[in-house]
């Protein structure tokens, strides 16, 4: 009997030990409801953030033809600001509502991200229309950031002459104006109130 229990000891440590261990990493039920239930009311708070920005953007841009879309926790803002056939300078005539964007989310929501999206129509190589569509990505970041916009809330890609993301589906030259734009996404939120 003595034996058995020598033997049996190392054998109910081990048990013991790999039960304590796989405690360890264990989460209680009620952890984890809580974890959850605090994960939806900052996506809820996320939300309602955008939706301000939406509503305060949308009478803001009332005399501006931009379009305003939300999925997946972001606010996608298409805008009027098109670009002339292979230039990347940004037109007088958008330079207004631009400034009004940056002005309204620098005095309003301080804590957003933008990413400025530039599009070319499909004239060109492919090579070629990405870095056209970076250079116009980069010439409205540049403005926006002119305009009030801190430098570390703007980034700039670009989308060059992706098929799926056109306007007018081939369309170039005079046709393809359209095609030729940014898009302004805000896609990050901080937890900042708005003022």
């Amino acid at each position: 009997m003595r034996t058995l229990s020598r033997t049996l000891r190392p054998l109910v440590a081990a048990f013991v030990v790999a039960g304590l261990v796989g405690c360890a990493s264990y989460v209680k039920r009620d952890e984890y409801d809580a974890t959850i239930a605090e994960l939806r009311a900052n996506d809820a708070r996320h939300d309602q953030r955008l939706d301000q920005i939406q509503s305060t953007l949308e009478k803001r841009f009332a005399d501006y033809d931009a379009r305003f879309a939300q999925f997946e926790g972001r606010l996608h803002v298409e805008t009027t600001a098109h670009f002339a056939y292979g230039k990347a300078e940004v037109r007088e005539a958008d330079k207004p509502m631009l400034a009004d964007f940056a002005k309204t989310l620098a005095e309003h929501h301080e804590g957003v991200v933008v990413t400025v999206e530039g599009f070319t129509d499909p004239a060109g190589s492919a090579s070629y229309n990405q870095r056209l569509g970076q250079r116009r990505a980069d010439a409205v970041r540049d403005f926006l950031v002119s305009q009030g916009l801190a430098a570390d809330q703007v980034r700039a890609v670009s989308y060059g002459e992706a098929n799926n993301r056109q306007i007018r589906p081939g369309a170039w030259g005079d046709d393809g104006l359209a095609n030729r734009r940014v898009a302004l996404v805000i896609d990050f939120v901080e937890a900042v109130a708005a003022r």
